[in-house]
């Protein structure tokens, strides 16, 4: 038995539906979640930056005594999960792998799309991923900026989001995809608007419970869970507004939050020094 908390992290709040299917599927183990608020969104950022904020956020998690780190963020994943791995002590999960397996899985043309945040199109981590998997599958990737903020606004099913939707699915229905990983922790959110614009004929593919899954299935191997037989616990920290984090995070997890604590980016700054 191992009753260190997981750590979990995102840019902002989209993580959370990640963290959900944890708590789902690990209702025993605690969790301490980080949103980095104040400097969201990553998207747009250069690679070497979100490099940089995800080592600052992994190092501190790991020095709060977590177990496990999941980057509940694919641009963050996308940027770092490699140099991660090597670097921390503790073993640490990305949402990108589970997600480019489902999608091969579930692709009958073999024409899969992606929308994401334009790091992580820019990685071309998905492309390295689905190649691997099945070199025969075409990946058709578009960047979407527009997405996040639209999704962590107060009108996140407007008129403006589903416009911002039509435009970036449209390379994708053109390119006769017939599957489409949402490929940012935000967009399950508007699902229904992104299965509306894509029709039933196309599947769309997030991967948080096949994450949940790896996490489970990571704490086992290594034998590193928490008793059964209780209930887990959950704390969050954000770099941001701790009132905003809590009233857009609730959409997200679906779930109570509770207290909401600061941590400031220059404490992150001082765990990758």
């Amino acid at each position: 038995m191992d009753r260190r908390p997981i750590g979990v992290f995102d840019s902002g709040v989209g993580g959370l539906t990640v963290l959900h299917e944890c708590l789902v599927t690990l209702p025993h183990e605690d969790f301490l979640y980080l949103g980095d608020g104040a400097r969201l969104p990553y998207g747009p950022r250069p690679l070497a930056e979100v490099r940089r904020f995800a080592h600052e956020i992994a190092g501190y998690l790991q020095e709060q005594g977590v177990k496990l780190i999941v980057a509940a963020c694919n641009s963050a994943t996308s940027a770092a999960l490699p140099e991660l791995q090597e670097r921390l002590v503790v073993p640490i999960v990305g949402v990108l792998t589970p997600e480019a397996h489902a999608a091969v899985q579930a692709t009958r043309n073999r024409r899969v799309g992606l929308l994401a945040t334009e790091a992580t199109v820019a990685s071309g981590r998905y492309e390295q991923l689905v190649r691997t998997l099945d070199a025969g599958v075409r990946l058709f990737s578009v960047a979407c900026p527009r997405l996040v903020p639209l999704i962590e606004s107060g009108d996140p099913f407007g008129a403006a989001t589903t416009e911002a939707v039509r435009d970036c699915a449209a390379p994708l229905r053109a390119a006769e995809v017939d599957t489409v990983i949402l490929g940012c922790t935000h967009y399950p959110l508007i699902r229904p608007i992104l299965q509306r614009v894509f029709g039933r004929e196309v599947t769309l593919v997030f991967s948080a419970e096949e994450t949940a899954r790896e996490v489970a299935e990571t704490l086992a191997r290594k034998g590193i869970e928490n008793a059964g037989d209780r209930e887990g616990e959950y704390r969050f920290l954000t770099t941001g507004d701790p009132e905003l984090f809590r009233a857009t995070g609730a959409r997200f997890l679906q779930l109570p939050l509770g207290g909401v604590e600061r941590v400031e980016v220059r404490t992150l700054a001082r765990a990758l020094a």
